[in-house]
């Protein structure tokens, strides 16, 4: 009898922690949203969806994936060539303003990349259903599903929203508990040159991409809505959907574009939003439904976390944010970690566009920063978490960006720098421009095309597919060749640097608000990159058996590259001159590429190196904008410092709100600039699984920046380079035990900071004979002569082999 009282006990306690970690995957509210930073977001990749959740007027604002300004067209300078040499000898004699001007005299172009654009929003109006009580609205992301739900007149009314993964349209259920109770109309509205007619029982909205900078709107857009109804009656108005008395309604909203790809827009936006429409339509709803929740929970269920919980998870999202830095609501750590693989499952899937500034939500038609791919850090940041949160197909739609990017960035190089290869400088848009884009304090840095290129490596080190690689190659090697034509000596330093080019958005002498010219001549970070896509490049031909005399020809190159050097306030030198203001608090941490995402800088090969690079962050200090804290938190975790890491995670954690500067996170939990920027969101869960988890310096490090606040907990799921799958628990702010996949075989070499113990564990010695963990093989650094340079104080670690079988897993526990 007792023990089936203990039985009946664990399950009961069982139920009710697996009911709280359910409720703490949900965005949950009392109140509709009165702004779009309080709707919730829905997507399938390709059609995005706001859900505002409003009782007698609901907005669904609208998104497809294609919907951009202009159309197909190229912002090469042909006066840029011409100006190069006497550019680059202005720089080299210093007088950067007079190069900058010169690069802004023949560099930029009327055009600088095309807006991404809102289709609009279906209007849903419910007379009667102002005054609605037991209101209650959430974003469930363990299903994404959005639900609305409260009482008129004693009947309850239910709304369910999903951007179909596997029909292609959004589908929303509206239901009420008493029958015939549902009545209420669609209409369209647009900012967009549009028309809206009948057709059928379909209600259309026909747009078109706006002109912008000169170039012609290309993009035609149709937007189907139909209604499947049970009970009452349906009339289809020339501008709007009337339903009245229904038990049930089921609306489903197709939308599509002319847009074959980046050079043709050919397509039949009609033909397209039709046949996505017939075919959904065919579908029952709970069947629907299914299929959706079924294709997404395949993505997002392979990573699951466990902070531990508390009564502070119950209340309200947004008053979850307002309240998170009083330390007693660990799991939000956990739902906005999710949330971040959430919305990068919802914004990028196989065949569809990457992520752009917005992911694929927007409403308006000039987004900040017209809702671009900026490729000094944004567009990047957005794919970190994609291989190590176990998400790699959410990679492919930025593998083939870049794979167009070679191709349209060749006629980029030839035009403006007499170059082979390919370049693309900090800025692209669907239409995949390659040349400078805004002034040349910001657009004049060749570097965007070589840092994507890391994405196509680190791609490769995780899943070690030789085919892939083949694949990608050509990519790289184009990228590669552009900087071996592009690289001069320096006149003083005899390195071989990049020039014209800026460390971003700022200069030795200050940023855009001082009126300081940033075009320099081998930045930290160019010679970083440098380093990397040469290097990388060099690493894939060896690979593949490529030509010996081209490899020599990278080797070369390689060893005539800048150096990182130590400067007098015993920081990671920005400039190759030591002269960075250790006062600065730019947002853009550039110089730091090197130790994240690179792993050029680590602290058991190069520790003043290490400990320079964790002087520099500490100077920008722990404000920042949304995006460049979660750059930081990554940065933090590298540096081995989760207690660090998660003070910068509650900076990040602070609600926008009226009378908060430091806002930081939106009541939906889009991350805030501010304004909305969807990086910072992905940046924070890049940052959390490198807390966690690191394996780009020569071993699988487990639990290598675990802060004190997260004294226990378990992680499953995350992936290690070399397709090693990580579970781990942990009790104590020390690991517990791991139990590790291996996908592709070959040896695994564990980090630990606690003793082992294990099948087949053996005491590491020498270098990993694994080929995917080669370190960064970088020249010594260079130390100012003015200090004694600095080391930094590290845990004691413990390594170990073992040789792995592909598809065998493997157990270890703490061995004290």
């Amino acid at each position: 009898m007792k023990r089936e009282i203990y039985t009946l006990l664990i399950l009961l306690l069982t139920g009710f922690i697996q009911a709280r970690a359910q409720q703490d995957l949900k965005l949950w509210y009392k109140q509709p949203a009165r702004q779009w930073t309080e709707a919730l977001p829905l997507g399938n990749s390709r059609l995005g969806v706001m859900v505002y959740g409003g009782t007698e007027k609901e907005e669904l604002q609208l998104n497809e994936e294609t919907v951009w300004g202009g159309g197909p067209h190229r912002n090469d300078s042909p006066n840029a060539l011409k100006a190069l040499p006497e550019i680059r000898n202005l720089v080299f004699q210093g007088n950067l303003q007079a190069a900058q001007n010169l690069v802004s005299k023949n560099f930029e172009t009327p055009r600088n990349g095309m807006p991404y654009q809102t289709v609009g929003s279906l209007m849903l109006n419910f007379p009667g259903h102002a005054a609605a009580e037991n209101y209650y609205r959430d974003l469930n992301i363990e299903k994404a599903l959005a639900t609305t739900r409260y009482r008129v007149g004693g009947v309850t009314y239910v709304r369910e929203v999903f951007s179909s993964f596997t029909d292609n349209v959004i589908i929303v259920r509206l239901t009420a508990d008493k029958a015939g109770s549902l009545s209420f109309s669609a209409a369209y509205k647009s900012p967009l040159k549009h028309e809206i007619y009948k057709q059928g029982q379909k209600l259309i909205l026909k747009g078109k991409g706006e002109d912008h900078e000169g170039v012609p709107g290309a993009i035609q857009l149709e937007t189907q809505t139909e209604v499947k109804n049970e009970g009452g009656k349906v009339k289809v108005e020339n501008d709007k959907i009337i339903i009245n008395g229904a038990n049930a309604v089921t609306l489903y909203i197709s939308a599509a574009t002319n847009f074959v790809n980046y050079k043709d827009v050919s397509g039949d936006e009609s033909k397209k939003a039709s046949a996505y429409l017939a075919s959904a339509k065919k579908k029952p709803y709970s069947k629907a439904l299914s299929d959706h929740t079924a294709y997404y929970k395949k993505q997002f269920d392979r990573v699951r976390l466990d902070l531990g919980t508390s009564d502070a998870a119950n209340q309200e999202t947004h008053l979850r944010v307002k309240n998170f830095n009083n330390g007693k609501d660990i799991s939000l750590a956990t739902l906005f970690f999710q949330y971040g693989r959430y919305l990068l499952i919802s914004s990028s899937q196989p065949g569809g566009q990457p992520a752009n500034l917005q992911g694929i939500w927007n409403d308006q038609l000039l987004a900040p920063w017209d809702g671009k791919y900026t490729v000094n850090i944004n567009l990047e940041m957005n794919y970190w978490p994609a291989e190590v949160t176990n998400l790699s197909e959410t990679h492919l739609p930025l593998v083939q960006m870049v794979k167009e990017l070679s191709e349209s960035g060749r006629e980029t190089a030839k035009t403006m720098y007499g170059a082979n290869g390919w370049v693309l400088h900090h800025n692209t848009d669907i239409w995949r421009s390659t040349g400078i884009v805004d002034r040349a304090f910001w657009g004049m840095w060749p570097n965007g095309g070589a840092w994507l290129c890391q994405h196509l490596w680190q791609r490769y080190l995780y899943n070690g597919n030789r085919a892939y690689l083949e694949d990608i190659y050509p990519a790289m090697k184009g990228s590669a060749d552009f900087f071996l034509d592009f690289l001069v000596e320096h006149p003083k330093y005899k390195w071989m640097v990049t020039v014209p080019s800026n460390s971003p958005e700022h200069g030795p002498t200050g940023d855009e608000k001082k009126n300081a010219p940033s075009t320099i001549a081998g930045s930290t970070m160019d010679n970083q990159i440098a380093f990397d896509i040469l290097s990388n490049t060099r690493l894939a031909a060896k690979v593949l058996g490529k030509d010996a005399a081209y490899i020599m020809k990278l080797e070369n190159m390689i060893s005539r590259l800048a150096p990182m050097q130590i400067g007098q306030y015993n920081q990671l030198q920005e400039w190759l001159e030591d002269v960075d203001n250790p006062k600065s608090d730019h947002r853009h941490v550039s110089h730091l590429y090197g130790l994240f995402p690179s792993n050029q800088i680590s602290p058991y090969q190069h520790p003043e190196l290490f400990q320079a690079a964790k002087n520099s962050l500490v100077f920008r200090g722990d404000k920042a904008t949304g995006w460049s804290l979660g750059w930081k938190i990554n940065l933090w975790a590298r540096l081995l410092d989760g207690n660090k890491a998660f003070k910068l995670i509650n900076n990040m954690l602070m609600l926008v709100e009226p009378g908060n500067n430091d806002g930081r996170t939106y009541p939906n939990l889009f991350d805030a600039h501010p304004p909305f920027q969807i990086d910072g969101n992905f940046g924070y869960t890049s940052g959390v699984a490198e807390m966690l988890l690191q394996s780009h310096d020569g071993a699988v490090h487990l639990l290598p920046a675990l802060p004190d606040a997260w004294r226990t907990g378990s992680i499953s799921g995350l992936v290690a380079r070399g397709g090693f799958v990580v579970d781990m628990d942990w009790d104590g702010v020390q690991l517990n035990k791991a139990s590790i996949l291996s996908r592709n075989g070959g040896n695994l070499r564990i980090r630990s900071y606690v003793p082992l113990k294990g099948e087949g564990l053996k005491k590491a010695e020498g270098i990993n004979p694994n080929e995917i963990y080669k370190t960064a093989a970088i020249k010594e650094p260079l130390v100012s002569d003015k200090i004694n340079p600095q080391v930094p104080l590290l845990y004691k670690i413990y390594e170990y082999d073992v040789m792995t079988e592909a598809g065998k897993r493997y157990s270890f526990t703490r061995a004290n």
